[in-house]
């Protein structure tokens, strides 16, 4: 989104007291880690600058039309003027007709390919194009929302080979990670879980049951006849991978279909949620002869942060190879195993050494035995990642040691321990801007007491979450990481290896900088990205 402008875009935004230098600085270090990612969309991403504030100072800068832009502002049918496919590949969108001139938003509307393609379409039907410009994230979702107008509704008379293709492909148009199909007593119940929360999508008639599972089974390479617990596979769909598990119950058989997007891209540190600089970061990650282990419970996000470590760290000098049940996302330049009922973590880590690596992702320390080959690994010269089920980046000490591993080996090997949280984004087309409650200051006022940490409520605000069409009326769109990060220090090295709790633990940590999850969470509420009351969802602070 550059454009014929007074000079670069950081300087000007720079000039004007909008970002300081060392914003600015971040955004060009993420940039270079990222080169395909333009400035303005990088300030976004990194919550540099509010971005309604970004976009009329934008719009100044650039001498044109700035809007936030959303379905909402579609007030035409997009395809009578140009197709969806012109419109995903120029990232434009024509939404308003006024006489013989049409208003079209763009994504970067200094390629003069793209917007002289767009006009000489529009000329060709005798009208006229006006500019607008937004954020690359609001055309995409625009487009999204476009391509599913069609069959936006679930028409549950159809046969279940079409029912089962519609509910599916609607899931993916609203983002969802999971599908649940439920029988009840008098029907069927679909569910979609959509930023983490379940959302009814429809309800069919009992007497479609039967076909229903027939269906499922069918495309999901499942036993007809076997109604005890099944795993299968959907590979219908191109774009995506799709695991399907079958769990029987007093009114028949539940299946629960994972929605995992194939080439789905890797998100930024920043955009997962690191508030820590690139240094602080690269200081606590890849460690020789170390691991770092992610920590929560299921369903927050583990994974996700796993992949974008990986590829932070990733460069043609390193030999990374990953074990993972299953490959979720394929990144050039890995070697990527997957296991199996007969090749299980402990196995394949073993035959992993042997092919000299200087990273191991285990996606998951599930026993002892895996738990003790990592320790190996990491104390041999290599740098492992994986992810562990506990509540805190503390309990990583605890967990390990009931593993059987012994508190010389975690205080000699554990560098890093992440624990994370995954809490909803308010929308921001219809958030309403509002100031904090006395009792809101007073919760987190008191809870960050605990932690010696004052909260300054200059210049903050909170949002209130209304809910439109673009958030499916929930108030939230998409989600982002809360996140504390344990540094195995000496002392609690020291600490460690002669059997200290994790309270005195936490204690050490606190005095030398340790940030806690709910105190995150907290700073992120300030900011106005998620609400007081999402965050007591995750990290009961009142």
């Amino acid at each position: 989104m550059d454009s014929k402008r007074r000079g670069p875009i950081g300087i000007e935004l720079v000039r004007r007291g909008i970002l300081t230098q060392s914003d600015i600085d971040k955004a060009l270090e993420y940039q270079r880690r990222n080169p395909s990612k333009k400035i303005i969309e990088i300030i976004n991403i990194l919550n540099l600058c509010d971005q309604y504030t970004l976009l009329q100072i934008l719009g100044e800068i650039l001498d044109e039309k700035a809007v936030m832009f959303s379905y909402a502002d579609v007030k035409i049918d997009v395809k009578k003027y140009i197709s969806l496919d012109m419109a995903r590949k120029y990232l434009a969108i024509p939404f308003e007709i006024v006489g013989d001139r049409v208003k079209v938003c763009f994504a970067d509307s200094s390629s003069k390919a793209s917007t002289e393609a767009v006009r000489l379409v529009l000329l060709n039907k005798g009208l006229v194009m006006d500019k607008y410009v937004t954020f690359e994230k609001n055309i995409k979702s625009v487009l999204n929302s476009l391509e599913g107008t069609d069959s936006e509704n679930i028409d549950t008379g159809e046969d279940a080979t079409t029912l089962i293709d519609s509910i599916i492909k609607s899931a993916m148009r609203k983002r969802a990670s999971d599908i649940h199909i439920e029988p009840l007593e008098d029907s069927v119940r679909v569910r979609y879980r959509i930023d983490g929360e379940l959302i009814k999508a429809t309800e069919i008639k009992k007497e479609k049951q039967g076909q229903i599972i027939g269906r499922l089974k069918a495309i999901s390479n499942m036993f007809q006849e076997k109604q005890e617990s099944q795993d299968g596979r959907i590979i219908l769909y191109p774009d995506y991978n799709i695991r399907v598990s079958s769990q029987k119950n007093i009114y028949g058989e539940k299946f629960v279909l994972r929605l995992l997007k194939k080439n789905m891209s890797i998100m930024g540190l920043e955009e997962l949620g690191f508030n820590q600089t690139d240094d602080e970061i690269r200081k606590k990650l890849n460690k020789r002869n170390s691991i770092t282990v992610i920590a929560a419970p299921t369903g927050e996000g583990k994974t996700t942060t796993l992949y974008s470590i990986i590829d932070y760290l990733n460069n043609p000098n390193i030999n990374i190879t990953t074990i993972e049940d299953p490959v979720e996302i394929r990144i050039p330049g890995l070697n990527q195993i997957e296991i199996s009922e007969k090749l299980r973590f402990s196995d394949s880590l073993r035959t992993v050494l042997r092919q000299d690596p200087d990273i191991i992702l285990v996606g998951e320390i599930r026993d002892q035995e895996t738990a003790e080959i990592a320790m190996q690994a990491g104390q041999t010269g290599h740098y492992v990642l994986s992810t562990i089920h506990t509540i805190d980046s503390l309990e990583v000490i605890t967990r390990l040691r009931k593993m059987g591993i012994s508190d010389y080996d975690i205080s000699s090997t554990l560098a890093t321990s992440i624990s994370q949280r995954l809490v909803r984004r308010l929308c921001p087309k219809c958030a309403k801007k509002r100031e904090f409650t006395e009792e809101e200051k007073k919760i987190m006022k008191n809870f960050a007491k605990r932690y010696n940490q004052e909260i300054d409520f200059t210049d903050k605000y909170t949002y209130t979450p209304v809910g439109c069409k673009e958030c499916n009326q929930t108030g939230y769109l998409g989600r982002i990481g809360i996140f504390e990060i344990l540094t195995i220090t000496d002392e609690i090295k020291e600490q460690i290896i002669h059997g200290a709790s994790s309270l005195s633990i936490r204690q050490t940590a606190l005095e030398e900088g340790y940030v806690p999850l709910s105190i995150d969470g907290i700073h992120k509420v300030l900011q106005g990205i998620t609400t007081l009351e999402e965050l007591n969802k995750k990290v009961a602070i009142y």
